[in-house]
């Protein structure tokens, strides 16, 4: 079976949407623990304004602070030049950038045009002149909550843009839980004929939420589609603004659990990663929807209930 490499996003994507802010002790903690997991990346978290996530204006001291293990990548999310001069001081492993390829929720949460958002990250990737490997996230990939389906063709338009400027990777995201498998089997076959196969160094990902119950589903068609890459928060945590009421990311240790009973290799150390996510509720105050962590893994056994004698 392939290697299938998990970027951990709970203390960044996770995070972000969370009302109570998680002490930085917590969060540094938290990353130094899922580092033993087995994790391929890490998005610690974000250099934005602090006034536009609160959360997370602890990102420097965070990424000072946290214990590197060999071989997992420290990635961030920066929104434009500061961010991404303050990553680099920082010594992240990826610089991560985000743009829709929805108009209209590019507008709603980044404030700004595709256009002018492609040439603010422009910047951005003229700034860090190949020091730092840059991965663009695609959001609205498979459908915008506003303006609804999004064509396929426009993401690989996009996608091909940002590969022409310089980038090492890309993520495909259904950033509100749009997806269904058939789409993500299109997408992905799509992606492999054209930008991929002039590019095949590139590190395609995937980022699926679990809005509608489909998320487990959608990792499995890209798995079977062929890729290697896909995004996960530990308990579920996250989801988006603009689809209210919904659940968030995919559960990392509920897709991990699936894949490791297929037999595929994930290289995480699931009964630690378990332990890690169990802690989660407590760590945000309240329920969180990762099935696998309550339930146990499916080869967890059960003494058979005591026989009882007629009455």
């Amino acid at each position: 079976m392939k290697r299938i490499y998990l970027n951990e996003v709970a203390t960044r994507d996770g995070f972000q949407i969370e009302p109570t802010f998680v002490p930085t002790d917590t969060k540094v903690a938290l990353v130094d623990a899922l580092s033993e997991c087995g994790y391929a990346k890490i998005e610690v978290t974000s250099f934005t304004s602090p006034k536009a996530i609160p959360m997370l204006r602890d990102a420097d001291e965070v990424m000072g602070r946290i214990r590197r293990v060999p071989g997992v990548e420290y990635t961030v999310l920066v929104p434009n030049k500061r961010g991404a001069e303050r990553a680099l001081e920082a010594k992240a492993d990826e610089l991560n950038l985000v743009m829709s390829v929805s108009e209209t929720h590019n507008r709603a949460n980044l404030r700004m045009s595709m256009a002018d958002s492609f040439a603010a990250l422009g910047d951005v990737i003229k700034l860090v002149d190949g020091r730092t490997p840059i991965n663009i996230s695609l959001s609205c990939a498979f459908g915008c909550p506003m303006e609804g389906d999004v064509p396929q063709q426009h993401v690989l338009d996009w996608a091909q843009r940002f590969c022409d400027i310089g980038v090492r990777g890309f993520t495909i995201c259904d950033t509100t839980g749009m997806a269904h498998p058939v789409q993500v089997s299109r997408m992905v076959e799509a992606l492999q004929g054209s930008v991929l196969k002039h590019r095949p160094e590139l590190q395609l990902a995937l980022h699926f939420h679990n809005t509608r119950g489909m998320g487990l589903a959608n990792v499995l068609a890209g798995v079977q589609g062929g890729i290697t890459r896909f995004d996960g928060s530990l308990g579920g945590l996250g989801g988006c603004p603009y689809a209210p009421g919904a659940s968030g990311n995919i559960s990392s240790e509920d897709a991990i659990h699936m894949l490791d009973a297929m037999g595929y290799d994930t290289g995480i150390d699931l009964d630690k990663l378990l332990g890690v996510a169990r802690q989660m509720p407590d760590i945000v105050g309240h329920e969180v929807p990762g099935q696998v962590a309550k339930a146990g893994r499916i080869t967890d056994l059960h003494p058979a209930p005591p026989e009882t004698t007629p009455a």
